[in-house]
């Protein structure tokens, strides 16, 4: 008997404990603060169904714009590829929940933050209307948190400069600037290459795959090296321009310098035409199906030509 009296003498003062520390967890102020601070300013379902997103920022304004699966930056009057995975990355920014603190609920201090009319703007719609419509504001103290409110309402919030860490920089930064958009997300990658020939001023290469081997042919490689033959094609298929230019037609007979074309196992065929380049190394490329001309750095540039000592085997 004295035992059981024991263990419900113990019982009770466990489940008393346990009583006290979740009532502290309710009603202690700090923790109770981070709770309410706790946001997220896109639902994900509405998310899901986002065709479109406007951003004004620094003077400048752009959209993105959902077409057939794919997103495209609008700039200017033109129309250029995006970089899906920003344009996902930076949705989910606005979808995750955060520490999102109320700092102000009065409109009086919206100058003073930052969040006036003349705000950086964000704007992102379905095709039944806006799902969010977000000002950014200035930083604070620290440099690492902004002030940031729903257009229409009077409530500002802190929070890490995650978004505007997105649409402060330059509209390019948007840009899905690789010669072969596909292999930003792996629709078109070194596996789905069966045949590349490569068209310079000094020689000509051709890399056909036999089995799990590339065999050279248009020059003397003794004893090709397939893993600088494999990180060459890579190299091509990642290679992206600075920047759209539009100083150039498709049809310009400068693109006639030289040429890749890579051959697809599924058929297709991509033709690459480069322009000459310039002192600096500079050149300009032109790829088949596509109303693009891209500015290719010198640096991008010489990774796109090798020569057969490239490819020996050391």
């Amino acid at each position: 008997m004295a035992y059981k009296q024991k263990l419900i003498i113990l019982l009770s003062i466990i489940a008393a404990l346990a009583l006290t520390y979740t009532a502290s967890l309710v009603f202690d102020p700090e923790t109770s603060g981070t709770r309410s601070a706790s946001y997220v300013w896109l639902d994900s379902k509405a998310a899901a169904r986002i065709t479109g997103i406007t951003v004004s920022a620094q003077g400048e304004r752009w959209e993105l714009n959902k077409a057939s699966g794919q997103w495209f930056v609008s700039y200017n009057g033109m129309e250029y590829p995006a970089r899906q995975l920003r344009v996902d990355d930076f949705i989910s920014i606005l979808t995750a929940r955060e520490p999102y603190p109320v700092r102000s609920s009065d409109s009086s201090s919206h100058s003073r933050l930052g969040l006036g009319e003349d705000a950086a703007r964000v704007t992102a719609a379905t095709g039944n209307g806006v799902v969010l419509d977000l000002l950014l504001g200035s930083a604070d103290s620290t440099g690492r948190y902004i002030y940031l409110r729903k257009y229409g309402q009077n409530e500002v919030r802190l929070g890490e400069n995650k978004i505007g860490a997105y649409i402060m920089g330059s509209v390019s930064s948007w840009y899905n600037l690789k010669l072969i958009p596909e292999s930003e997300d792996g629709r078109i990658n070194a596996d789905s290459v069966q045949r590349v020939s490569v068209y310079s001023r000094e020689e000509t290469q051709f890399f056909s795959r036999r089995n799990r081997e590339w065999i050279v042919s248009g020059v003397t490689v003794a004893d090709p090296d397939q893993n600088s033959i494999d990180s060459y094609i890579r190299s091509i298929l990642n290679t992206e321009g600075d920047d759209f230019d539009d100083s150039l037609s498709a049809n310009d007979p400068a693109f006639n310098y030289s040429r890749i074309v890579l051959e697809l196992g599924n058929g297709g065929v991509k033709t690459i035409r480069l322009t000459e380049p310039d002192e600096s190394g500079r050149l300009f490329a032109h790829v088949s199906n596509s109303q693009y001309i891209y500015s290719v750095s010198n640096w991008a540039a010489a990774r796109l030509f090798k020569t057969a000592a490239d490819f020996e085997k050391q």
